[in-house]
C-alpha cells in the first residue's frame, strides 16, 4: 500500500526571515494523522535568507540529519563543532543526553535551501555526536547510494537506529529498484523535480508512504532528487 502526502497539505509557516513546511507535526503545526511515520518524527522544507538562522537551542534523544540543497549552512554547537554543510554532503547530530547547537545561512547575499530530518532514536539517553561525510554525485546519479545508517556503510554517516536513508540523482526515464525486506516500511521525499513511485506521480515536496509493498520502482520524470528511508 502507497499512501501520498502531497507537499502541498504539508503544514507551512513563513517568519519573514524562514519559509519552512513541515511533512509532519512540528513546532506550532499540529496535525494527529501526520505524526510522523515509523522511526521518521520530521523533515522540515527550509528556506533561509541570507545571514539569517537559528541561534543556540537545545535538543536530546533525536537523530538529527541535515541535507542541503542550495547554498552553505553554518553549524555550532555545544560539543566544541563548528562546520559548513554544502549540497554534495551529509551532515548527522545525535542529540543524546542533550547538546545545544546554533544553524545560519552563511552567506550574506543567497539563500539557503536544506532538508532537516529528524529519527527517533533506538536507545535513549546516548552521548551526543556529530558526524558530516560527502556524498560523491557519482554515487547517487542514477542509483540509491545509502547515506545514513546503523553500520556507517560506504559514505554513511551512522545512525543510532534501525534505519537506512538513500538518496537519488534521476535523470528523465531512468529508473532505480528498492527491495523491502519482509515487515519493513519506506517513506520517499522528493526534494526536486518530479518522479514515479510505483507508477504513482511525485513532484517537488510531495511524500509517500510505503507498506506492504516488496518491491519499490522510482523513476525520473525529467530531474529528480530524492531521499529514500527504509524504515522497521
Amino acid at each position: 500500500m502507497i499512501r501520498i502526502r502531497k507537499a502541498a497539505d504539508r503544514g507551512h509557516a513563513n517568519h519573514g526571515w524562514l519559509d519552512t513546511r513541515h511533512t509532519f507535526s512540528f513546532a506550532d503545526y499540529y496535525d494527529p494523522d501526520h505524526m510522523g511515520f515509523r522511526d521518521l518524527r520530521v523533515i522540515n522544507d527550509d528556506r533561509i535568507e541570507a545571514g539569517r538562522g537559528f541561534p543556540m537551542h537545545s535538543h536530546r534523544d533525536m537523530e538529527i540529519l541535515t541535507y542541503v540543497l542550495e547554498g552553505e549552512l553554518e553549524h555550532k554547537d555545544s560539543m566544541g563543532t563548528g562546520s559548513r554543510i554544502r549540497p554534495g554532503e551529509i551532515q548527522r547530530m545525535s542529540a543524546g543526553t542533550g547538546v545545544r547547537h546554533s544553524e545560519y545561512n552563511a552567506s550574506a547575499d543567497r539563500p539557503l535551501h536544506l532538508l532537516q530530518i529528524w529519527i527517533v532514536p533506538g536507545t535513549p539517553g546516548i552521548a551526543p555526536s556529530y558526524e558530516q561525510k560527502s556524498l560523491p554525485r557519482e554515487g547517487l546519479a542514477g542509483r540509491l547510494g545509502l547515506i545514513a545508517s546503523p553500520d556507517s556503510e560506504q559514505q554513511a554517516v551512522a545512525l543510532h537506529q534501525d534505519t537506512k536513508v538513500y538518496a537519488s540523482l534521476l535523470t528523465d526515464g531512468q529508473a532505480v529498484v528498492h527491495e523491502l525486506a519482509a515487515g519493513r516500511h519506506a517513506w520517499v521525499h522528493v526534494a526536486r523535480g518530479a518522479l514515479t513511485l510505483n507508477g504513482h506521480e511525485l513532484r517537488a515536496g510531495d511524500g509517500a508512504a510505503a507498506s506492504d509493498e516488496r518491491r519499490l520502482e522510482l523513476a525520473g520524470l525529467g530531474s529528480a532528487e530524492l531521499l529514500l528511508f527504509d524504515l522497521r
